[in-house]
């Protein structure tokens, strides 16, 4: 049973106005609830809410709540192209540098390179799973012509790393380089190529940024949220790094990640303008609380902000 009875936009506008939103734009604020549904937005102003009286603190504006939803989606948009680079390195590394070790495309499906079987059969078949429903011309065309091909077996005709994990998605990535055998050469030399001596620091932060992933491909939000993986401080790295801990509020919100990501993006490509777009868009809104995404402050002096880095 319906808690509560569906409202029109004008009783929501009416709700806020009762608890003390004011609105400098009446008409706009109707077009945006119009699209943007009053559920989604409730914590872009959860903030600017009295707990004692639920009511809006005074001087609370629903333009100012645009703004924040705004610059959250652009955020998002900068971090997608970032992860986007950030995964096709990442299989690209992984791809080339175990292929060669082991001297085999198929160096998959041996269980001998992974710590727990369990894992490492599920990985094999998530991997076969995401290859089976790819609309990719190669893969279509590979299942075609393989009639020994067995989506539901670790056996069969299986392609080539090279060609299967095309389609695999981040999260499959991340849990195979954690699964592989702890502090192997084969872990150790992916986690080098991103500036990282520590593997298992270096699996944090990718279990890290796979739940960022998937936050921005269902459109979610970063502001306000607590994540619930949050990354682990590296001790030594190759690069330039934050040279503080981060304390335990840049850790759980988005600044923890979103710096990881960065750190990691500059090993692959150092001449990347992730940074800079991030810098900006938060320059065209200075009135925007960006210490709820974990921006406290002084951010911008860790030397992996900086912009003479």
């Amino acid at each position: 049973m319906s808690k509560q009875k569906p409202r029109t936009i004008e009783e929501q506008v009416s709700i806020l106005r009762n608890r003390g939103m004011e609105f400098g734009d009446m008409e706009l604020a109707k077009q945006f609830l119009g699209r943007v549904s009053y559920f989604r937005m409730k914590y872009y102003w959860i903030d600017l809410v009295d707990p004692e009286t639920d009511d809006f603190k005074d001087g609370s504006i629903f333009e100012d709540v645009i703004e924040r939803y705004e610059l959250d989606k652009e955020l998002r948009l900068i971090l997608f192209n970032a992860i986007e680079l950030l995964e096709v390195g990442l299989r690209s590394k992984i791809i080339t540098k175990i292929s060669l070790a082991m001297g085999t495309g198929l160096w998959y499906l041996n269980r001998d390179l992974f710590e727990d079987e369990e894992y490492h059969r599920d990985f094999v078949l998530d991997l076969k799973y995401e290859f089976g429903r790819s609309t990719d011309p190669f893969a279509r065309d590979y299942i075609r012509n393989h009639d020994d091909w067995d989506e539901d077996s670790l056996y069969g005709d299986n392609p080539d790393a090279w060609m299967i994990f095309e389609t695999a998605t981040f999260g499959t990535l991340s849990k195979m380089y954690k699964n592989l055998k702890a502090q192997s050469p084969l872990q150790s030399a992916i986690a080098n190529e991103f500036g990282m001596y520590s593997t298992k620091e270096f699996s944090s932060w990718l279990e890290a940024i796979s739940v960022l992933r998937n936050i921005i491909a269902h459109h979610s939000r970063l502001w306000y949220r607590i994540f619930s993986k949050k990354s682990v401080n590296i001790k030594r790295h190759r690069d330039v790094w934050l040279n503080v801990d981060m304390t335990e509020n840049m850790r759980k919100r988005a600044f923890g990640v979103i710096s990881c990501l960065l750190y990691l993006c500059n090993a692959l490509t150092p001449d990347n303008r992730i940074k800079d777009n991030i810098i900006q868009l938060f320059d065209r809104h200075p009135n925007v609380p960006i210490y709820l995404l974990g921006f406290t402050d002084g951010w911008k002096d860790y030397p992996i902000w900086r912009r003479d880095k």
